[in-house]
C-alpha cells in the first residue's frame, strides 16, 4: 500500500475525536463515573438485601445509612469530590426518616422516587423554557457557562435533546415505580427499584454523550476572559510607554 492509498486523518476528524474525548471526560466528572454509580446503588441494595433476609426495618435502615456515611468518610480521607456521596447520604437519611415514621419499609424509597419525578419535570420544563437543565449543569464543566444560549445554537439544540432524553427516561422510570409502590410487596418493589438504578442512568448518559459529541465545540468563556485581561494589560502597558506630548 502506497502513502496515497493509506487513509489520512483530517483536522476535522481530529477535532471531532477531541470533542468526543472532552465530552466523555466532562460527563464522567459531572455524573461521578463508576464510583458515583456504586455510591448511588449500594445503600438501597444493602437495605433490600437485609430486609429480604430478616424483614427488620430498623436494621436495614441503619445499615443503609451507615454504608452511606462510610462512603463519604472514604472520600474525605482520600480528599476526593464528595458531592455524589453527600447527595447519597441525604437521600438515604430522608428515606430512613420516612420509613421510621410510617413503619412501612417501602417508604424508605419514597423520597428518592419523589426526587426522580421532580427532576424529570425539571428537565422537561426548563427545556420548554429555552434553558435546558442539562446545559445549566454541564455548562460550567465545559467552561462555557451560559454562552451556549445565545452564541452556540448547535450546542443549545444538543442540550435540549439531552434534557428531553433525561426527562422522558426518568418519567418512564416513575411510570413503573409509582404503581408498584402501591401494589407490590416491599421485597419485590425494592429489588425492581435497585434494578432500575443503573440502566436508565446509563442510557441517559449515553444519549447525552451522543448528542453533545455531534454538537459544535463549547466556547471557553474562561479562556476568552483571560485573553481579554491579557489584552487589557498589554494596552495599558503600551499606553504607559508612550511619551507624553
Amino acid at each position: 500500500m502506497t502513502s496515497l492509498d493509506k487513509p489520512t486523518t483530517t483536522d476535522t476528524d481530529q477535532d471531532a475525536q477531541a470533542s468526543k474525548e472532552v465530552t466523555e471526560a466532562a460527563l464522567f466528572e459531572a455524573f461521578g463515573g463508576v464510583r458515583g454509580m456504586v455510591e448511588t446503588v449500594l445503600p438501597g441494595l444493602l437495605f433490600v438485601t437485609i430486609f429480604t433476609i430478616n424483614k427488620d426495618l430498623h436494621l436495614s435502615a441503619i445499615a443503609a445509612l451507615a454504608v452511606s456515611l462510610v462512603l463519604v468518610a472514604v472520600r474525605l480521607v482520600r480528599r476526593d469530590t464528595v458531592k455524589h456521596a453527600f447527595s447519597g447520604v441525604f437521600g438515604v437519611a430522608f428515606g430512613v426518616v420516612f420509613a421510621m415514621m410510617t413503619g412501612n419499609a417501602k417508604d424508605f424509597y419514597l423520597p428518592g422516587m419523589l426526587y426522580t419525578l421532580g427532576l424529570a419535570l425539571a428537565y422537561i420544563i426548563t427545556t420548554l423554557a429555552g434553558v435546558p437543565l442539562i446545559g445549566l449543569m454541564l455548562g460550567p464543566v465545559f467552561k462555557e457557562n451560559l454562552s451556549w444560549r445565545t452564541r452556540n445554537p448547535g450546542r443549545k439544540k444538543a442540550y435540549a435533546k439531552a434534557s428531553w432524553a433525561w426527562g422522558l427516561i426518568l418519567l418512564g422510570k416513575c411510570a413503573i415505580l409509582f404503581p408498584m409502590y402501591w401494589w407490590a410487596d416491599t421485597t419485590k418493589f425494592g429489588w425492581v427499584l435497585v434494578a432500575l438504578k443503573i440502566p436508565p442512568f446509563l442510557l441517559a448518559v449515553y444519549l447525552t454523550w451522543f448528542f453533545l459529541s455531534k454538537a459544535p465545540p463549547p466556547i471557553d468563556v474562561f479562556a476568552e476572559m483571560e485573553a481579554e485581561e491579557e489584552a487589557e494589560k498589554a494596552r495599558k502597558a503600551a499606553a504607559a510607554q508612550q511619551p507624553e506630548a
